[in-house]
């Protein structure tokens, strides 16, 4: 009779443990995993598939080694902005803050190259041959009073429009997707340069030269200008202002810390390399079927948050959705990105006086980054070769593995010589993100107004029945860790409201979400 009463509370607690409600989160990049740690924490049941092998999704820290002070090179998500609160909150509660640092970005270091028309240059001594460029790229119709374009400025002065559109005419041409490039380069100079041309530019012009452009300081001072630019520049400028901000962070000893310090913040289950290849929503819940290896099999949960990609999600056998959500899911474009990273002997860029930042080494490879030098003496440095978006990635991502990374060895030796000292280059290593649907790149939007892009987050965020839907696709960030976030916490909140006694509070930021027990 002794053991009567623990053996009741056993079977009590197993009772109660199955009326709370099941949830199977598809996905275990960032969006799934905040999903299902949110989830927990409003005592909700938790499992999270993935169909590759890692978690982190489109965060990927590669390490070159085992072990500690192995050199590290991110292949994916690389950088944060300080003005992304949720990102910095949730980096907070992992207790990782202590390890934020600078990033050092495009255009950061003074050292680092230019691709100019001329040949590589240094950052520093960039602006004489962009400017010329620039004046010589420009038309009649640019040579109206106040467009910037007089042939002869005064010796040792510099005409604040040109070095305007010559500054901005790089960053576009080093960020841009090919596709976009010479539209952007378009309207730069039939739209914006002639806005620019009616304010004075002078005091956002920097550097001991005066030769430089300031752009966030000239932005912000006029913030009206962006209303006269078409919705394709407006919208890439947000990009623009964003990649070049001196206010970016990363996280020391690899970004995929925050993933995993998520993951082993779960109870519930991580089952990697389980893909979804169907998804039947129903009034009573959700069957969701499932392959691993040679194996397929059929579960049942009370909820599910989808998190993948578009792309991933059209290849399963769908069944409950409406005409609407069939149609957003070709409706959101993804830009395929591609990475190569390189594993040097030394950091042999340092002879160079090249501490970080990046250089815009143009032709195929697009960007080439100088990571921090993390890796123990005597284990070589990482060096991220080339970092590429749009139809470039795209041509580098339908190569084979090898044939990529000699592609961007010969192409960045031209810049950079030692490359090919014999042992300098000691692996490579590379990603395609775009190259398969399982390995897409990220969800843009741009040429779109704000409002059409508030539609497509809103249809592809959108519940369908019991089924969610997360993901930087689903958010008004997408391509960004804030995005992928945001829309976890969304579709977290919209579920939540399917539990009676559920409530709204605020966290910091402001952002609405559900809190709720249940009973």
């Amino acid at each position: 009779m002794s053991g009567t009463p623990e053996l009741w509370h056993v079977h009590e607690f197993d009772r109660l443990e199955q009326k709370r409600p099941h949830v199977l989160v598809v996905g275990a990049g960032i969006a799934g995993l905040t999903a299902a740690y949110e989830l927990e924490r409003r005592h909700f049941r938790v499992d999270v598939v993935e169909a590759d092998s890692r978690i982190g999704g489109r965060i990927r820290t590669h390490r070159f080694g085992t072990g500690p002070g192995a050199p590290s090179v991110e292949l994916g998500a690389m950088r944060i902005p300080d003005r992304h609160r949720l990102t910095l909150e949730y980096i907070d509660r992992m207790g990782l803050t202590g390890k934020l640092r600078t990033f050092s970005t495009l255009l950061s270091e003074e050292n680092a190259f230019l691709h100019t028309d001329g040949g590589f240059v240094r950052i520093r001594d960039a602006s004489g041959p962009l400017c010329a460029g620039f004046r010589a790229g420009l038309g009649p119709q640019d040579s109206g009073p106040g467009s910037g374009s007089d042939p002869d400025p005064r010796p040792g002065e510099h005409d604040p429009v040109v070095v305007f559109g010559a500054w901005l005419t790089a960053i576009v041409d080093a960020i841009a997707p090919p596709d976009l490039r010479e539209a952007l380069r378009a309207d730069l100079r039939l739209q914006l340069l002639d806005l620019v041309s009616r304010i004075d530019p002078a005091p956002h012009l920097r550097g001991a030269a005066r030769d430089r452009i300031d752009l966030h300081s000239l932005f912000s001072a006029h913030p009206d200008i962006r209303s006269g630019c078409s919705g394709r520049l407006n919208s890439f400028l947000d990009d623009i202002l964003t990649e070049t901000s001196p206010a970016l962070l990363r996280l020391d000893g690899g970004m995929d810390q925050l993933p995993g310090r998520l993951a082993a913040r779960l109870k519930g289950r991580i089952q990697c390399g389980r893909r979804v290849t169907g998804i039947d929503v129903r009034d009573d819940g959700v069957l969701v079927r499932i392959r691993g290896g040679a194996r397929a099999t059929v579960r049942r949960a009370d909820f599910v948050v989808c998190t993948v990609p578009f792309p991933a999600l059209r290849t399963m056998r769908l069944r409950g959705l409406d005409d609407d959500k069939r149609a957003v899911l070709d409706d959101v474009v993804y830009c395929p990105a591609t990475k190569v990273a390189l594993h040097c002997r030394e950091p042999f860029w340092h002879d160079e006086g090249i501490r970080g930042g990046a250089s815009f080494t143009g032709g195929l490879i697009r960007q080439t980054y100088y990571p921090p030098v993390d890796g123990s003496p005597g284990r070589g440095a990482a060096l991220l070769a080339s970092y590429t978006i749009g139809d470039e990635a795209e041509r580098l991502g339908r190569l084979s593995a090898r044939r990529r990374h000699r592609v961007v060895l010969d192409e960045l030796a031209i810049a950079h010589p030692r490359l090919r000292e014999p042992g300098m280059v000691l692996g490579a290593t590379s990603a395609a993100w775009g190259h398969s649907r399982r390995s897409v790149g990220c969800a843009t939007r741009w040429g779109k107004s704000a409002a059409e892009c508030e539609e497509e987050r809103r249809r592809a965020a959108r519940p369908v029945g019991r089924l969610f839907f997360a993901g930087e696709h689903c958010s008004a960030a997408p391509a960004w860790i804030e995005g992928a976030i945001a829309s976890a916490l969304d579709a977290v909140n919209a579920l939540v409201h399917y539990v009676p006694g559920a409530r709204t509070v605020r966290i910091s930021g402001g952002r609405d979400r559900a809190e709720g027990v249940l009973r």
